[in-house]
This record gives C-alpha cells, structure tokens and sequence, in this order.
C-alpha cells in the first residue's frame, strides 16, 4: 500500500470507531439506570461508618451533566472491541511474526489485567476507602454528611480508571523487555527505585487516602517482579 492508501484506511479505521462510540452511547443512554445503581453499590452497603445511604445533587444541571458524561464514558467503554479490531487490522500487516505473537499475548494479558483492576478496585478497595474516609476519625459525631451524586460516582469511575491503567504497565514493560529495548538486569538493580516510583505514583493518582494507595501499590509491585520472571522463563532483556 502507498502512504496515501494507508491514511485513506486511517481515515476509515478512525471514523469506524467514531462511530461506534456514538452507537454504543446510545446503548448507554437506555442502560444509565443499571449502569448509576452499580456505581452508587458502594456507598449504599457501607453501613458500618456514618455515610448516609442517599448521594444528594446540589444544582438543577448536575444529573443532566453526570448522565450526559457517563453515557460517553459507557460508548467508550463498549466500543473497546470495535477500537482493538481496527487497531489489529491497521497495524499487523507491517508487523513480523514475533511482533504480531507479542501483541497478540499482550492484548488477551491486557483484558485479564484489566478485569482484574476492576475487581480489585471495585470490590476490594473502594468499599474500604470509603468506610474509611467517613470514619468518626475524620468526621465529628454531631457532623452530618451530605455527598454530592456527580462528585462520588464520579470518584468510583476515576479510580478504577486509574486502576486499569496503572495494571497495563506490566504489559508495557514486558514488551519491551521482549524487544530487548529493557534489560532485566538493569529492571533488578533498579527494583529499589522502582518500588518508591510505584507507590509516588500510586499516591499522585489514587484519591488521598492510605488505604487506596498501598492496595493499589503492592499488587503493581507484585505484578512487576511477576514481569521479571515472565521475562526470565522466555529468555527476554537478556
């Protein structure tokens, strides 16, 4: 193909996913009630601090704004296969053998990854950051609590965003390790600085509180020395 019939594919490639984003909002418009019920679960069951079970909206536009953003946010999300087949499609032609298997293997990494940041996240982390930040600790016993709906689904979406993302540098770092751009050795005499690097991250990006930012931090190391080994077994970044 010349280089203008590569952009004309672009070109398609882009206005296919554009399009299947706004296909799939749609889909979101009709399925928000199921969708907003989810994010709230957590704040409902946390009955053991003084969290009321009701989030409260504070202008006339702040359910409009949330719905119309979620909606986007829920196109984006279901239209990832349509984004992946056009991505696949566009690049492996120009890719080798060994490019093409690496990509395949981080591609299906990355989907088991990112399930699980959101099991993490959701199931595990929120509910006890949430229990924590509205603990008798932080806030008085004759303060009332009234939580903004935009503000707190919101933070639910954010971290685990967050948490998805920062679960995908593992797969970054392995392909790189298996083009021989990283050397294990140089990733093992580094670990120290490494470790401090996740959890500055994982506090710059978590929202503020410990309990969020050491149960982000020690499944990111866990999966870094995982990487190593990974590495190690297939003779990669010697």
């Amino acid at each position: 193909m010349t280089f203008l019939e590569h952009l004309q594919e672009l070109r398609q490639r882009l206005l296919m996913s554009a399009i299947s984003v706004f296909i799939c909002s749609i889909i979101g418009f009709y399925i928000y009630p199921e969708i907003i019920s989810f994010l709230m679960t957590p704040f409902e069951n946390n009955s053991q601090s003084s969290l009321s079970n009701s989030l409260f909206i504070s202008t006339v536009f702040e359910g409009f704004l949330a719905k119309f953003k979620i909606t986007i946010i829920i196109g984006i999300i279901l239209s990832i296969p349509i984004h992946l087949y056009n991505f696949v499609r566009f690049v492996f032609p120009g890719l080798t053998k060994k490019e093409k298997w690496i990509i395949s293997i981080s591609l299906i990494s990355s989907l088991f990854l990112a399930i699980s940041s959101v099991y993490l996240s959701y199931v595990k982390v929120i509910p006890i950051s949430i229990h924590f930040l509205t603990t008798q600790g932080f806030i008085p016993k004759d303060v009332g609590l009234i939580l903004s709906f935009k503000d707190n689904v919101f933070y639910i979406i954010q971290f685990v965003f967050v948490c998805i993302a920062l679960f995908q540098l593992p797969i970054l770092l392995q392909i790189l390790l298996a083009l021989n751009i990283v050397k294990r050795k140089q990733l093992i005499y580094s670990g120290r600085y490494i470790i401090i690097g996740i959890f500055i991250i994982s506090a710059l990006l978590t929202p503020p509180d410990i309990i969020s930012q050491v149960s982000t931090a020690i499944p990111l190391i866990i999966l870094f020395y995982t990487t190593i080994l990974i590495a190690k077994c297939f003779k990669w970044g010697e």
